[in-house]
C-alpha cells in the first residue's frame, strides 16, 4: 500500500498521498496539506524525502509543531505511525516501509541559505511564490518567461540569475526539473519561509 497521511480536521479525515519528494504543510492553499485556522501559519511545515526515508521539518512557524506530543526543535525521521500536531490538526503518518521506532531519530540540519543578491533574492521569492498564493500548485514554479514578465526583466536576464542561484544551491545537474528542485531546496533551508513571512505575517 503506498505511504500517505491521514489528516484528521473539524471532524473530518482526508487522505494525502506521499507523493513526490516534498510536501508542504500550512495554511495557504496551495500547499499540498492545506490546514485552515489561525494557529497554523501560511507555510507551516515540510515533510521532505531522503534515501532512508520520510522525515518532517518545521519552518519557523508562529506556533510550532508536534511529532508524538514532542515539540519539533529540528528535522526527525518520521515513522509509520507518528502523530504530527499542527494547529487543529491531527496526521497520523503512515508508511508500511518505515520501521516502527519509539527513538527519537533526526537527520542532519540544513545548511542555511546562501548569500545572495537583491536580484537574485527577487527571482528566488517570485520561484517561491506559489507556496504562500492561493489558487497555484506547489512545486510547479513559474516558467523563466512568467518570471520575467513578473520582476520586469528579460528572460536572458532570468536565465543568468537562475545559474546563479542553481550554482549558489548546489544544484549541478542540468535538467528540466531544476527550477522545481531550486524550490525545493528554498523551503528546505528556510528561504522560502523568510519571504512567505515578509509577505504576511502571521
Amino acid at each position: 500500500m503506498t505511504g500517505h497521511l491521514e489528516v484528521h480536521e473539524g471532524g473530518r479525515v482526508r487522505l494525502v498521498t506521499l507523493a513526490g519528494d516534498l510536501l508542504s504543510i500550512g495554511r495557504a492553499p496551495a500547499n499540498e496539506v492545506a490546514i485552515a485556522g489561525h494557529r497554523v501559519s501560511r507555510l507551516h511545515a515540510v515533510l521532505e524525502r531522503f534515501p532512508s526515508g520520510w522525515s518532517i521539518r518545521d519552518l519557523g512557524s508562529t506556533n510550532g509543531t508536534t511529532v508524538n506530543g514532542v515539540p519539533l526543535r529540528q528535522a526527525r525521521t518520521l515513522h509509520d505511525g507518528d502523530r504530527i500536531d499542527v494547529g487543529p490538526a491531527r496526521l497520523l503518518f503512515r508508511s508500511p516501509a518505515a520501521e516502527p521506532s519509539t527513538e527519537t531519530v533526526t537527520v542532519e540540519p540544513a545548511p542555511p541559505p546562501p548569500a545572495l543578491t537583491r536580484r537574485e533574492q527577487d527571482v528566488l521569492a517570485a520561484l517561491c511564490r506559489p507556496l504562500t498564493a492561493a489558487g497555484q500548485a506547489f512545486p510547479e514554479p513559474p516558467s523563466v518567461r512568467e518570471l520575467a514578465a513578473a520582476l520586469g526583466l528579460s528572460d536572458s536576464a532570468v536565465k543568468k540569475h537562475l545559474t546563479n542561484l542553481y550554482d549558489k544551491f548546489g544544484l549541478v545537474t542540468n535538467d528540466e526539473r531544476r527550477r522545481p528542485r531550486l524550490a525545493s531546496e528554498a523551503v528546505r533551508r528556510g528561504q522560502a519561509a523568510h519571504f512567505s513571512s515578509s509577505a504576511s505575517r502571521d
